[in-house]
């Protein structure tokens, strides 16, 4: 396991990091303590040490599962929770962005967490409700007074994160250090606006869902086609065709379809202007035989040729101004002819 900087801070979190959005029964699946506690050994004896929950994660009790599993190594660890979903049905004032939500939330994470601060506080999903210097400050308070040491963002309109930051900045308040959105082979649309503005404003990019919800492992391959094009957009003839090249290459490198899969989110690009920069992927498992086989993708390595395959199978329209600005005559009239000796590190 390598570790990585968070974003512009300095803190040091492990190279994937354990989504604990299973943790618990309460939802009608996940797994059970005592199942969560061996998902969760297996993840810290390969060296992970970040880990990712959320209030809402099964009604609390993934944060208090968690809480207990690093009660006796506690500062050793890198602890993500969330708040922005409802915790209490009819009560307008416990879903959203705003401070109220906010304050209440932090307070009954640390209490469930057992824990009298917290590494990385999410914002979890934009609520289009709150005024963006209410977020902000909000979350500087938080900072300031020792509950929370960093901040970030999830599910949230690109530009809004920008304006975030920049008015943070502006004010002297807390940052935002990473940006949590869904990633993966199949679902590549946070290329055009988040990925850019991750790199551009140094956000660790934290990938969710990067199977793919087990789309990219390979299991539903065998299944009807048909039904599964109606089930979901993971499992549609396109999916299907993605999977099918990750499945061929892992078979090539002698590894498993999900190692691969994570790998293509995490391995840096060099000369290419979609690079992802910093990428954690968060890898959720509900056995511990899960977590042992993601955690394999930290030891393997895709050639510029693998890269190359899996992007052209799960190409897509980026759509204006992204194609526009792509094309060889564009290039031409902004580079004065020179697009090709210009050597961008910006790109």
């Amino acid at each position: 396991m390598k570790y990585k900087l968070l974003g512009r801070s300095a803190m040091r979190v492990s190279e994937l990091c354990l989504g604990t959005m299973g943790f618990g029964e309460e939802w009608g699946w996940g797994a059970s303590k005592e199942e969560s506690k061996n998902v969760f050994d297996a993840f810290t004896a390969a060296g992970g040490n970040f880990l990712d929950t959320a209030n809402y994660y099964t009604a609390g009790t993934s944060e208090q599962y968690v809480g207990e599993f690093i009660a006796d190594n506690r500062d050793y660890f890198v602890l993500a929770t969330k708040y922005s979903l409802g915790m209490k049905r009819g009560d307008p004032n416990s879903g959203g962005n705003h401070r109220k939500n906010m304050v209440q939330s932090v307070e009954a994470s640390l209490k469930r967490l057992g824990t009298e601060y917290i590494d990385l506080y999410w914002l979890h999903i934009w609520d289009f409700t709150t005024p963006i210097d209410e977020i902000m400050r909000g979350l500087d308070d938080l900072v300031r007074s020792g509950k929370i040491l960093h901040i970030g963002v999830s599910d949230t309109p690109a530009w809004q994160v920008a304006r975030a930051n920049t008015l943070a900045e502006l004010r002297g308040w807390a940052q935002f250090t990473a940006y949590q959105v869904e990633y993966s082979l199949i679902q590549r649309t946070a290329e055009r606006e988040i990925i850019p503005l991750s790199r551009e404003l140094d956000l660790a990019l934290t990938p969710w869902a990067p199977l793919a919800g087990g789309a990219l492992t390979g299991k539903y391959l065998n299944n009807d086609p048909g039904r599964l094009k109606a089930e979901s957009v993971r499992l549609n003839d396109r999916s299907q065709a993605i999977t099918r090249e990750v499945v061929a290459i892992a078979e090539e490198i002698g590894c498993s379809p999900a190692q691969v899969a994570l790998r293509w989110t995490m391995q840096e690009r060099v000369n290419d202007e979609i690079s992802r920069g910093v990428s954690i992927p968060i890898v959720g498992a509900t056995k511990a035989k899960q977590v042992a086989d993601n955690l394999g993708a930290v030891n393997i390595t895709l050639s510029d040729d693998h890269i190359k395959r899996l992007d052209a199978a799960s190409t897509f329209e980026r759509g204006f101004p992204h194609d526009f600005l792509a094309t060889p005559n564009v290039r031409d009239l902004v580079s004065s002819g020179m697009y090709e000796q210009i050597v961008n590190h910006h790109r």
